[in-house]
């Protein structure tokens, strides 16, 4: 129920009372209660289910009206990494003469297509989700990375790990088991963890598109196999298809085909002997 308060805005008492009014409304026992808080019925499932249905078709008529007039917003989901990839490589994708505007929605997990929280994802995997459409793009390599000189948690050996939420990444799941011995520092986002090795601070992993491209940064050795990732392009199947989507959908994958080399880690720059 705290959850719910703070995402609605509405009081604990006001939710309980529409609560109710609604299982009075519906003949159905739709909650249990118990001090650890509200669970669903059998029958508050079902009505949950329908209840999304109805959520999206009012979304998808909602972003039809707004591409009918010029003014849709096409929203694309993908890690920090290639978020911040995308914003640099802006104009290959997005220009203002457009007829729908971008939105980069930036996660460490995937986003919920399926209830139109985003429009595009890139994804490390292929979709499982019967009601969404996915196309491979590319590869995504990974490797360790310190700054050139040895100084400071470098010359000692040390890592610098992931914290909070971004600590669930595979990438940071991996560190963490081979070297959590040898972690002295830890970041809770990307851009901390990256700012930190490039001051000396340790060594860590990064996808080979971001470290290979930062002048601060050295690859320490070859790319790591069981890190490498696929990379897939996901859309809702009904969306798919809209001008929009389907534009902005061309020309990531086709940014992405141009990058190819850069994110398999075939752009390495030499590092000095360790």
């Amino acid at each position: 129920m705290s959850a719910a308060t703070s995402k609605s805005g509405l009081s604990a008492a006001t939710l309980g009372r529409r609560i109710t009014e609604l299982e009075r409304q519906v003949g159905e026992r739709l909650f249990v209660r118990a001090q650890t808080g509200y669970s669903l019925t059998p029958v508050g499932e079902e009505l949950l289910v329908r209840a999304e249905e109805v959520e999206a078709s009012m979304l998808a008529l909602k972003r039809w009206k707004d591409g009918a007039i010029g003014e849709r917003v096409v929203r694309v989901s993908a890690g920090p990494w290639t978020s911040a990839f995308l914003g640099r490589q802006i104009g290959q994708i997005w220009t203002a003469s457009d007829r729908f505007g971008l939105e980069l929605v930036t996660a460490n997990q995937k986003v919920d297509i399926g209830r139109r929280n985003a429009d595009l994802g890139i994804r490390n995997q292929r979709p499982t989700e019967q009601w969404l459409a996915g196309r491979l793009i590319g590869r995504v390599a990974y490797a360790l990375y310190a700054r050139p000189e040895l100084v400071s948690g470098v010359a000692a050996g040390y890592f610098v790990g992931v914290a909070g939420e971004a600590s669930q990444t595979h990438a940071a799941r991996w560190l963490h088991a081979r070297h959590g011995d040898r972690i002295a520092v830890r970041g809770n986002d990307a851009l901390s963890v990256l700012e930190l090795v490039a001051a000396g601070a340790g060594i860590s992993v990064f996808p080979c598109f971001v470290g290979d491209s930062d002048p601060r940064l050295s690859r320490m050795a070859e790319p790591i196999p069981e890190l490498e990732t696929e990379q897939w392009l996901v859309a809702h199947h009904e969306e798919r298809h809209s001008h929009a989507v389907r534009t902005l959908g061309d020309r990531i994958a086709a940014l992405m085909r141009e990058h190819g080399p850069l994110f398999r880690g075939e752009h390495s720059r030499a590092g000095p002997s360790r």
